[in-house]
């Protein structure tokens, strides 16, 4: 087995373009990672961004020559001053260095707000594609993930991305070109004290490699605990009340300590690895200047040299600290950062599942009839969920889908919306197999009501008007009053600008359905989807939802779902679905008749005396 297929790992390119080069001595450093993920923003944040970075990059540069030259003039200022105690120098010497430090404070400035104004567009840029892609992906995707996964990854995953290039410019532009022009002050003033210079930092780097494999595993666990954080909390707000009702307050506390405490822990390990530079540089760095000094304080005292050009060396050599002490820490950065963005790029790399051609044909729907020709399906491989699936939904008319749960009914109405496709079979409107047409089309053509009674934040208005954003104040009230809505909104004190909560905790179960079915009626669609909208309601609130349900189905096609058979009743067809089949087809009273499965689920709803008179 050779070397490349054991480590995985690419064999040396000593040819090819710039960034298959760059690609393979960054994955000997920092990983794949880093070969995967710094070229790939430079190609495309960096060049989108080239210009602002070149002139960052000139104040950068004006930061280090000024740095440079202030430790250049140190020795001047000791000789001419302190002394030749040359009185035109002092103002000459003392002039220089106001400005210097004048255009190192401008050019510092004008350096921090490019990046900072490009870094925030990088971060914009790339929270706007996360959700642009989020909005692509299918319902298979969000089911096998947790919704705080996709916030982590927003935020912290962009931000990672932005700091992997800051850290390239800021430790190319500013440190290395600052570290340069000290060293060459040193090479001029005092070559001895370069030396010290150019063999301090190497020996930092050399071990700064090794910890970079620890530090992105205590980053992949950083961002691990921030994820289970983020949703040990997001799960304890949005089910308090079984929290309460289950008094799992103290179930709760444990789980969010524990994360927390794991959490901890892995900030911990990292900051004790990344500090791990700061003491070997300040040792390293000490031990150089206290030997610089002896060797320094020999040479003056006995006069082989003036103490300026000494001085000047200390000088840059004090300066040199900071940016060194950075350069040596830049692989450790670069690696924390690299695994952040690599969370991000996994989602921005995953293939939108609903992504398609501009140029695909529109659904037309007239009369509204859906057909369903030997329709399977399976979530699983080898788990079938629905098994030669055949009935139809005639137009302007409503077919209930009734059964024991699990039986299939939802699956059904997620194929209609192509929010999943068929294993085998067609599904027809009209007459038009819908595989072919836009799936965007395809929900124009669908008003969908659910069980979940699902409300964004903000207002009753904002919230109806999503059926029809364009629609006039006339259109939508007109929708609430049809679903009987409008009453019990003039009711608040804000109307229709009343906050609804989050997922419309402000509002009652009724309401919100009432709200619901409100949006339906703006989107006026020729096919209604109606999956157990009266489930979670009590008598009294079913009745006035019920009552607007039956002004919604007129002149639609509608397709219900329901466990109470007391609202398909007044179904025209009814299709038993059993075991992902539809083992029985018919009117209430056929279904009866026949005293097969329908008469069975009928019984246990109500008594024999109901089935008698039924």
């Amino acid at each position: 087995m050779s070397k490349e297929s054991k480590l995985g790992e690419l064999p040396p390119v000593q040819h090819g373009t710039f960034f298959e080069r760059l690609k393979y001595r960054l994955s000997g450093i920092l990983g794949e990672d880093a070969r995967a993920i710094i070229p790939r923003l430079i190609k495309t944040d960096g060049r989108r961004h080239a210009g602002k970075y070149a002139l960052a990059f000139l104040m950068m540069f004006l930061v280090a020559a000024a740095t440079g030259l202030t430790a250049y003039l140190m020795k001047d200022v000791i000789n001419k001053i302190f002394v030749e105690r040359n009185h035109l120098a002092v103002w000459l010497l003392g002039g220089a260095m106001i400005g210097l430090y004048l255009i190192k404070g401008l050019a510092g400035y004008f350096q921090a707000v490019i990046l900072a104004k490009v870094g925030y567009r990088i971060i914009s840029d790339y929270q706007r594609r996360l959700f642009d892609n989020l909005l692509l992906q299918g319902i298979p995707f969000y089911a096998r993930q947790h919704s705080t996964e996709f916030l982590n990854r927003m935020s912290n995953g962009a931000v990672g991305a932005r700091l992997v290039i800051d850290l390239l410019i800021t430790s190319i532009g500013r440190d290395l070109l600052t570290l340069i022009f000290l060293v060459t002050v040193c090479l001029v003033q005092e070559p001895v004290i370069a030396f010290f210079c150019l063999v301090i930092l190497p020996t930092v780097v050399l071990f700064v490699r090794k910890l970079i494999r620890r530090v992105r595993y205590a980053m992949q666990r950083n961002f691990t605990g921030q994820g289970k954080l983020m949703e040990t909390l997001q799960e304890t707000v949005q089910g308090i009340r079984m929290v309460k009702s289950y008094n799992l307050e103290g179930r709760m506390r444990a789980r969010m300590d524990e994360t927390i405490r794991d959490l901890e822990e892995s900030q911990n390990k990292r900051a004790r690895i990344g500090s791990r530079t700061g003491p070997l540089m300040e040792t390293l760095g000490g031990m150089a200047v206290g030997a610089f000094v002896i060797y320094a304080g020999y040479s003056v005292l006995n006069g082989a040299k003036m103490p300026g050009e000494f001085f000047s060396a200390i000088t840059a050599l004090l300066l040199a600290y900071e940016p060194a002490k950075r350069l040596a820490r830049l692989n450790l950065d670069l690696a924390a950062n690299l695994t952040t963005s690599r969370y991000l790029f996994e989602i921005l790399d995953s293939k939108p599942a609903e992504e398609e051609p501009a140029n695909l044909p529109a659904l037309k729907v007239s009369r509204g009839e859906i057909e369903f020709k030997d329709v399977s399906f399976e979530y699983r491989p080898g788990e079938r969920v629905l098994r030669n699936v055949s009935f139809a939904a005639e137009a302007q008319r409503t077919t209930a889908l009734v059964g024991t749960s699990g039986g299939g009914k939802s699956t059904i109405m997620s194929l209609i919306e192509r929010f999943y496709e068929p294993s085998t079979g067609t599904i027809l409107i009209d007459g038009q197999d819908i595989s072919p047409y836009s799936r965007r089309s395809l929900r124009d053509q669908i008003a969908y009501v659910s069980q979940d009674l699902f409300l964004f934040s903000g207002t009753i208005r904002e919230n109806i008007r999503l059926g029809k954003p364009g629609a006039t104040d006339e259109e939508f009230i007109a929708a609430a009053q049809a679903a009987h809505a409008h009453d019990f909104i003039m009711g608040f004190d804000n109307g229709y600008d009343t906050q609804v909560g989050e997922h419309g905790a402000q509002l009652s179960g009724g309401q919100r359905a009432r709200i619901s079915i409100a949006r339906a009626f703006l989107k006026n669609a020729p096919i209604l989807l109606l999956d157990e909208p009266t489930a979670a309601l009590d008598a009294e609130s079913e009745l006035e939802v019920q009552r607007a349900l039956d002004e919604l189905r007129k002149s639609r096609t509608t397709l219900l779902i329901a466990h109470r058979l007391q609202t398909v009743l007044s179904a025209d067809k009814i299709c038993v679905v059993e075991g992902g089949s539809i083992v029985e087809t018919g009117t209430h009273q056929e279904l009866l008749a026949r005293r097969g499965r329908y008469h069975a689920f009928y019984r246990l709803q109500f008594d024999d005396r109901n089935v008698a008179n039924g």
